[in-house]
């Protein structure tokens, strides 16, 4: 199983994790940390809990509540100011992937000084980031485990993407007690953006068996509780398995990279602001069947894991069930039926499919486009 992989070096996922962060904090040598947190009141009411948290370990902090929903330059820029004005030394995000990420950036910006598009491609920092540990909330976009962070440019609306070994957490936490008051509709949005994660990382052109094992066992978990937690958000075991399923799909995707879905849903997001989540539920089902005539027997296991393959059927018929999986699964969710139903105008599909075939999340789908055309049409199939 040759290859590298990243991961942080402790990972905490039981009932309760939150009360260990003040243990971790004193271990990295943390005196006082940034808290970055969400925009708004909920943001400021989560950060709280990581207040009181450190304050019983003897760690003080301060709260950056400013990451947005897709997490600008700027909003980088006014978090690391305050991490220096402040004086802390570590940081820490609570929330989904917008404090994940803006985190990060804050963390590249004051280590390694410049702005955060300075940073924007792979390994570009040269200094370590502060102590960082990224306390998750919500089960679906992984980023407490990975090196990766999708910053947007507020001038241009792009999102930059900004991959470096350098930003893996020291310590990642996920407490499905935090999770018990997502709304249903967060609840699919991110249960799907994990299933996305899984299901590309799984027909990844970098997949190893490593990537296999943890895609394969998120996408079981995923189906098997994903629609639980949605009907009843205080169903703990429900939580908890979405908790995992969540996190083994962004250790795959860290290890083995993502493919067109992403890669459409990128322009889409800068461009509209909507729910990457939700996107990438919508446009999962017009790339898995663009890409079943190369991994036709790869898909037919994806369908098993699902609980809808059988040996007695072929691998494209298996393919096709997996696909169907995913459509009944939306359904249940009940998430709108296209990209239509968001707001999105056909007009805007050429430009979006232009910046989608620059992505440079696009190099490890298994089947390459050849030109900007064929993603339109991946997105009109989505509308």
């Amino acid at each position: 199983m040759p290859g590298t992989y990243y991961m942080p070096g402790v990972n905490l996922i039981h009932r309760g994790a939150l009360k260990d962060v003040g243990t971790w904090a004193a271990r990295l040598g943390g005196t006082k940390g940034l808290i970055v947190a969400s925009l708004g009141s909920y943001g400021e009411s989560q950060a709280r809990l990581l207040v009181e948290v450190l304050a019983r370990s003897g760690i003080g902090s301060a709260v950056f509540a400013g990451a947005g929903p897709n997490p600008t330059d700027a909003m980088v820029a006014r978090g690391a100011a305050e991490y220096r004005d402040r004086g802390c030394d570590f940081l820490l995000a609570i929330g989904g992937g917008s404090a994940m990420d803006c985190a990060k950036g804050i963390g590249l910006v004051v280590s390694n000084g410049g702005a955060v598009a300075d940073y924007a491609g792979t390994d570009r920092a040269t200094k370590e980031l502060p102590p960082f540990i990224a306390v998750n909330t919500t089960a679906g976009t992984g980023s407490e485990v990975t090196s990766v962070a999708v910053i947007t440019d507020g001038a241009t609306h792009r999102k930059m993407m900004i991959v470096d070994w350098r930003l893996t957490a020291d310590v990642s936490v996920n407490d499905p007690e935090l999770m018990l008051s997502m709304p249903p509709e967060l609840t699919a949005y991110t249960g799907m953006d994990a299933l996305s994660h899984a299901i590309e990382a799984y027909l990844a052109t970098n997949a190893t068996a490593l990537s296999d094992s943890l895609a394969y066992e998120s996408i079981v978990l995923a189906f098997a509780w994903l629609p639980a937690a949605f009907s009843d958000g205080r169903n703990v075991p429900a939580r908890e398995g979405m908790c995992n399923a969540a996190f083994l799909a962004g250790l795959a995707f860290n290890n083995s990279g993502l493919g067109y879905v992403h890669a459409l849903s990128h322009p889409l997001t800068g461009k509209y602001g909507l729910p990457h989540g939700l996107l990438n539920a919508l446009l999962l089902p017009a790339v898995m069947r663009w890409n079943a005539t190369r991994t036709a027997p790869r898909m037919a296991r994806i369908a098993v894991a699902m609980g809808v393959g059988h040996p007695w059927r072929s691998d494209r018929e298996n393919a096709e069930k997996a696909i169907a999986g995913v459509e009944d699964l939306n359904r249940r969710l009940r998430l709108p039926p296209g990209l239509a139903a968001l707001g999105v105008k056909e007009a805007d599909l050429p430009e979006l499919a232009r910046a989608a075939l620059e992505e440079s999340v696009a190099a490890t789908n298994p089947r390459q486009a050849a030109s900007a055309e064929q993603l339109l049409n991946l997105y009109l199939e989505a509308m």
